[in-house]
């Protein structure tokens, strides 16, 4: 895909590393500032993380304890239990993500003329251009490598580990040296003895007309830099980054370029959006684009929700590789990420991941796997040890390194957060029902994650009712007569629920009807005196209705329980719910899941009222990245990886032999074409377009089935032939 509306160029160079131009190949990621001759390109790396003692830190040992929490619940001694479910009390944090390092490109001239930088989406390439010389750079999906060319005359390359907030007892140290006749420049970063790795270690080989000068290198004329990352356990690891690096046969940027660009760019083209926006707002540079709807907050700006789009998804495939994204995705300019930088499992992990399986990035959903992969055997301790269960305890956050569950406070008392593995796998079932390909390993754990909620399952009154104890609606709880949240209760909805989707999948792939017997003696829903989905099942509790997560929506959206067409009235119940809830902090994760629900319960303005919330409450840096908050406070990436889903599922939701289009179409976007999209249900929408009165979809499948296809204008059944493409169009009576 080519054009201005798949890239992203500014007219000046960033500000500060928030607006620096990114890149990455899921493993190594670059902010480029984009100054002509004082360049800073901050380098990072997914398991850059800094040591702080919580490496082998594990779960407290609560299982003897449960019976008296238990009846400290039941009777309305919540607080106490609180206290016992937090074990020794301690809040520790995940080792916090840290930037790695910034090379730097000094030269000099005259005025700078003619400025111009980009970011091609398509490609994944940086480029900065003045009248007095270019820079090209990208991260390699193929070689594993971050990639420079430089074209600006006489310059002097260097490195700094000096970068904001970094901790006085990290040490780097920068060196440059010639070796069988090849420069090269070495940064080392040693940290504290706190943990089992040593510090974190880049070295780049320079290419050209080149000469070491202390330490620094001096570049006469084109040069190419390639430049290698690693976090060694027990000793730096020189020799054999040198060995990567001078083992490539390419030693051309466009070759280097081309390799690259065969792994990165068929998965950026398999989804595009056109809205209906004039040529001359799709060539804005970025800035301009971001004032346009600073000066219309209350108003969609088709041609920066088209941009927005595009740069989310590819964000969140540069983002995710050897990991899924963290709280920042891969990038961070400063040692003060907020919450660790890590990976906040109670909703934002599962948020940034909802437009991977839909917007046709399986890669974005590997990388997810691998992170699971490697932390269940933890979830099974987890539970062990807090619970006596077996199956899989999540925690509530983790720095991908493990998965043992220890960030816990008497007011985060994630120990009683049950649903934390169903909710994380999801999107790995997801994925099946999306491609129809075999579960696999995933089988396995989705019955885990059964097991476990079929062990904690207790008896909650004389009747002998089963239900949740303890159990926690993630980060909030019901109020005590002071009106204070207090986190651990009875029944939360989404335990509910992740219980019954878990039984009803462990029926399915076991075969035994246990399961199903299990499923019929949960809890029902509740709906309070309001008409509302209650967020516990349980009498009495009053909830935080102006918290910012939405976990009692979680059978509406992601897993589609709770929807229009087969339960009404806990539609509207659930519709209810959502339309009284409040903003609190306005935070990006709590509207971008709202608009998800309110997408699912098929209300467009309000999904557009969220989305509101965000695009008009300037939360883009000029990237293109996400602010955590309105006023671009706290740089995070929930909006930006979420957002595409959120457009996405406005314009196409499918399941198993049902598809709906349009099913959320915001108010203010009246035409446009949407490609590409994967629909749980193996159904492809090759194409969609729309303009008033009139929808027109292109349907693909990799099987022949049988679908039942709804529109604002009617509904149909079409005959999929597998590997062909069925046109299916509705149109409002009198349209042309």
């Amino acid at each position: 895909m080519t054009g201005p509306g798949h890239r992203i160029w500014d007219t000046a160079p960033a500000d500060g590393w928030q607006d620096a131009f990114l890149a990455g190949n899921g493993e190594y990621g670059i902010m480029v500032h984009g100054e002509p001759y004082a360049e800073r390109i901050l380098v990072n790396h997914h398991r850059f993380v800094l040591p702080n003692g919580t490496h082998d830190a594990r779960p407290p040992q609560l299982a003897a304890r449960l019976p008296r929490i238990r009846r400290l619940i039941l009777t309305d001694r919540r607080a106490e239990a609180s206290r016992l479910l937090a074990g020794d009390g301690v809040l520790r944090w995940t080792q916090s993500f840290h930037p790695g390092f910034a090379l730097t490109v000094a030269g000099t001239g005259g005025p700078v003329r003619d400025y111009h930088r980009h970011t091609d989406f398509d490609t994944g390439e940086i480029v900065v251009r003045w009248a007095g010389g270019t820079r090209r750079c990208f991260v390699s999906r193929a070689d594993r490598l971050v990639v420079t060319h430089l074209d600006m005359g006489a310059c002097e390359v260097g490195a700094t580990g000096e970068l904001p907030g970094r901790p006085a007892e990290v040490r780097y140290a920068v060196s440059a040296y010639r070796h069988d006749g090849l420069v090269f420049l070495r940064v080392r970063g040693r940290y504290p003895r706190l943990g089992r790795a040593y510090g974190v270690e880049g070295l780049t080989l320079l290419r050209g007309d080149v000469e070491v000068d202390g330490d620094r290198v001096l570049v006469r004329g084109p040069a190419l830099l390639l430049t290698v990352l690693h976090r060694p356990a027990s000793r730096w690891r020189t020799e054999a980054l040198a060995r990567r690096l001078t083992g490539h046969r390419d030693t051309r940027y466009g070759d280097l370029l081309a390799r690259h660009v065969t792994r990165h760019a068929p998965a950026y083209r398999r989804v595009s959006l056109e809205l209906d926006v004039p040529a001359a707002h799709r060539a804005l540079p970025v800035g301009e684009l971001l004032a346009r709807q600073a000066a219309t907050p209350h108003r969609l700006e088709p041609a920066l929700l088209e941009r927005l789009f595009h740069a989310g998804r590819y964000l969140l495939f540069s983002a995710s590789g050897v990991l899924p994204p963290r709280l920042t995705g891969l990038w961070l300019g400063s040692w003060d990420a907020a919450w660790a930088g890590d990976f906040t499992t109670d909703a934002n992990l599962n948020l940034q991941l909802a437009a991977a399986n839909i917007g046709a990035l399986p890669e974005v959903t590997a990388a997810h796997a691998r992170l699971v992969r490697a932390q269940v055997a933890h979830w099974r301790h987890n539970a062990r040890a807090i619970y006596g269960a077996r199956g899989l305890l999540a925690p509530s956050r983790t720095d991908g390194e493990h998965g043992h569950l220890f960030h816990l406070h008497p007011g985060w008392p994630f120990t009683a957060w049950l649903p934390g593995a169903h909710w994380l796998l999801f999107p790995l079932y997801e994925q099946h029902l999306v491609t129809g390909k075999p579960l696999g390993e995933v089988a396995g754990w989705l019955v885990e994650a059964a097991e476990f909620l079929a062990d904690v399952l207790t008896v909650t009154g004389e009747n002998g009712a089963l239900g949740f104890v303890p159990s926690y609606s993630a980060e909030t709880g019901p109020l005590d007569a002071a009106g204070t949240a207090v986190p651990v209760a009875v029944n939360a909805t989404m335990d509910i629920a992740a219980a019954r989707h878990a039984f009803t999948v462990a029926a399915a792939l076991t075969g035994e009807d246990r399961w199903a017997q299990l499923a019929a003696r949960l809890p029902a829903y509740r709906v309070d005196a309001d008409g509302a989905l209650a967020e516990w099942a349980w009498p009495g509790y009053r909830a935080d209705e102006d918290h910012r997560h939405i976990s009692h929506l979680y059978p509406v959206w992601p897993l589609g329980e709770i929807n229009p067409d087969d339960t009404p009235e806990l539609a509207t119940a659930a519709h209810r719910a959502l339309r009284r809830r409040g903003d609190e902090n306005l935070s990006a994760h709590g509207s971008l899941h709202r608009a998800l629900a309110a997408a699912r319960l098929h209300d467009g303005p309000l999904v557009e009222a969220n989305l509101l919330k965000i695009v008009g409450g300037d939360m883009f840096f000029r990237s293109l990245m996400s602010a955590h908050n309105p006023g671009r406070v706290t740089y995070n990436a929930d909006a930006a990886h979420a957002l595409p889903a959120v457009l996405i599922e406005s314009l196409v939701q499918g399941r198993p032999g049902r598809l709906r289009l349009l099913p959320a179409a915001l108010p203010g976007l009246t035409r446009g074409t949407l490609r590409g999209v994967t629909c749980p249900g193996r159904v492809v929408v090759a194409e969609l377009t729309w303009r008033p009165g009139t929808v027109r979809a292109r349907l693909a499948s990799p099987v022949a089935q049988r679908l039942r296809v709804c529109g604002p204008y009617g509904e149909t059944e079409v005959r999929l032939v597998a590997g062909e493409t069925t046109e299916v169009t509705f149109a409002r009576r009198g349209a042309h």
